[in-house]
């Protein structure tokens, strides 16, 4: 099955997420319920459940972080965060800030994701703004 860009976007969407969930070693209730929201608010169009999907995904970044690969993770996001680049920042915003503090790891994997995973995708973004 081919999936499109939307659910690739919205697939990345929730690795970027559980991600910034994760990073910190702390896993608050405001966390997961954001995470919980986020999962059911996406259009889903794949063979795999969301759920599944999400405990693969919580899996998959446990171990990369357990190897130091947070970075790598990010990296790897950019093609399909791209098609929304400014919903993807977005929900990194919020999911780092939501429990009210951002730790060195969440500030380091933003400043990642704006200045190089996403730089381009949010300078177009923003050039294409039509002026009031």
């Amino acid at each position: 099955m081919h999936l499109s860009e939307e659910q690739l976007f919205n697939q990345a969407l929730i690795k970027l997420a559980v991600l910034f969930y994760q990073v910190d070693r702390r896993i608050l209730l405001s966390e997961q319920d954001y995470l919980e929201e986020l999962v059911e608010s996406l259009e889903w169009d794949s063979p795999i459940c969301r759920e599944a999907f999400v405990n693969d995904v919580i899996h998959q970044t446990r171990t990369a972080l357990d190897t130091g690969d947070a970075a790598d993770i990010l990296r790897s996001l950019q093609g399909e965060l791209s098609f929304d680049a400014n919903r993807a920042l977005e929900v990194a915003m919020a999911m780092s800030g939501i429990d009210g503090e951002r730790s060195d790891e969440e500030t380091e994997l933003l400043s990642l994701l704006t200045h190089k995973v996403l730089a381009r995708a949010l300078t177009t973004s923003a050039l294409e703004i039509p002026a009031a």
